[in-house]
């Protein structure tokens, strides 16, 4: 499906066209060429001092099938009905502690965001599609994959190319189809002032 952000003004056509679909076609796999692409972008994300907080999993159901099962089980139930039909599964953790000095790092959740939305965009300019997911079990990931207290799971992803809408049923296919939509500029952006529209 093509869906592209319906904006006030013109943007960037990768950003208009990114989306988190749901629909993957499990007739195409991820090269291990495209996967280290992706990580190069989240690689070259901004971040304070420039610590890189970010540290990824991967997992390619085509070169490890038992580890992509093992992190697709981490996934919740109401993740898992599509998700089954995506080759990689991703996991984002954040590094809590500065590297340069082991201090607290409260800005490594967010520059670690930023670091995964480089993925979401690197992946639709290469025709494919990541959808990010907040419906994990994090416990059960940080235990099945030996992931220090430091680091703290953020969001999965799941990346692959996308697949015809038919493939879905019932609420999923709802949700897939449905218009995109976001809230006004006004309710989000602000001009010198808390509460005082921009536009």
């Amino acid at each position: 499906m093509h869906k592209p952000a319906n904006t006030q003004v013109p943007i960037h056509e990768i950003i208009a066209n990114r989306w988190s679909g749901r629909a993957y076609d499990t007739g195409q796999s991820v090269s291990h060429t495209q996967i280290i692409a992706l990580l190069e972008a989240a690689r070259w994300a901004p971040s304070c001092f420039g610590d890189q907080p970010w540290r990824f999993i991967v997992w390619n159901k085509n070169e490890d099938a038992q580890a992509w099962q093992q992190a697709f089980d981490c996934l919740a139930p109401s993740n898992q009905t599509w998700v089954k039909d995506a080759p990689v599964l991703l996991l984002v953790c954040a590094d809590t502690l500065f590297n340069h000095n082991q201090q607290p790092n409260r800005w490594a959740q967010y520059d670690t965001g930023a670091a995964a939305e480089n993925v979401c965009l690197q992946a639709s300019s290469m025709g494919l599609m990541a959808h990010q997911m907040g419906g994990f079990n994090a416990d059960s990931a940080r235990e099945a994959f030996v992931i220090p207290m430091q680091y703290i799971p953020m969001a999965m992803l799941s990346v692959g190319y996308a697949a015809d809408v038919a493939s879905l049923a019932g609420e999923v296919l709802t949700r897939e189809t449905a218009t995109r939509t976001r809230r006004p500029i006004n309710a989000l952006f602000f001009a010198g002032s808390w509460g005082k529209s921009i536009v």
